[in-house]
């Protein structure tokens, strides 16, 4: 019997990270402390936090010829790069990211080649999969929607980061999603959508940064405390508490463990700087 895959669309960034006092406010102007370009991207960190807490991930995705070193980065952590396609006159996906003196973020996002995915691109990444497998995706990136509908033809289960959670995430049908993984924000901006009353196989993860996180289920609530640790940067605590959650589940933890391994990760996680390059092993969670 072949292992389940986790399919990943998601977005493929190169981070460029600035360090400053305080979040600039509108209209004000800043001087950086630094600059430092990573790999990142919401979908590319998860697929990196998948790979890392142990699962069999393929990645779904377009970048363009100033993006090669993404592919070679995530080839190198253990992710499938078969369907990571290059445009050659279409920039690689961009983020601006302030990170403050507290190791709070914000983020400016281009999607660039992230916004050319087809539906054909997904078609042909789940032409083989395997019996058990799911489809990840968040709402970086184009042909959200229509993939929902061609995984869940094929078997596949849906695992949704509605991040960011704009008027897009309503287009989607959101019916067809087993899996849901968002923040207070994106909860607040979307709760009519996350069903309140769920089937057997649904979840909701909420995550709530120092407050924790909560995982909803048919049979009941399950909430566990965050870890104290000093926060240096939280870019990829969300990507990474999914990644390594979503991987728990595939591989059968309980609902207890597979919540707790995905909050020591984060921890793990903002205690360093950067994105991709903060996602902890297993061996450190």
């Amino acid at each position: 019997m072949s292992t389940p895959v986790i399919y990943n669309l998601g977005s493929l960034n190169l981070d460029r990270v600035f360090r400053v006092p305080h979040i600039a406010s509108p209209g004000e102007t800043l001087a950086a402390s630094s600059l430092t370009t990573y790999p990142g991207g919401k979908g590319a960190n998860q697929s990196v936090a998948l790979a890392r807490a142990g699962a069999r991930v393929v990645h779904i995705g377009r970048i363009g010829a100033d993006g090669q070193m993404l592919r070679e980065r995530l080839a190198a952590e253990g992710v499938d790069v078969r369907h990571i396609v290059e445009l050659p006159d279409t920039p690689t996906g961009q983020a601006i990211i302030q990170v403050d003196n507290e190791g709070q973020n914000s983020i400016v996002i281009l999607a660039g080649a992230n916004g050319e995915i087809t539906p054909a691109d997904v078609e042909a990444a789940l032409a083989d999969a395997p019996a058990g497998s799911w489809l990840l995706t968040q709402n970086e990136t184009s042909s959200v929607g229509e993939a929902m509908q061609l995984a869940k033809q094929r078997g596949l289960k849906i695992a949704f980061n509605p991040a960011p959670a704009d008027e897009r995430v309503r287009s989607y049908p959101a019916e067809l999603v087993d899996l849901w993984c968002l923040n207070e924000t994106e909860h607040g901006r979307l709760h009519d959508l996350v069903p309140r009353k769920l089937s057997a196989d649904q979840e909701v993860l909420l995550t709530r940064g120092a407050g924790g996180a909560a995982l909803w289920r048919a049979d009941g609530e399950l909430h566990l405390p965050a870890e104290q640790v000093e926060v240096v940067d939280t870019t990829a605590a969300g990507d990474t508490f999914l990644g390594y959650y979503l991987a728990g589940l595939v591989a059968g933890l309980s609902a207890e463990e597979r919540l707790a391994r995905a909050i020591r990760a984060a921890a793990i996680c903002v205690t360093r700087p950067g994105a991709m390059d903060s996602i902890p092993g297993t061996s450190e969670v």
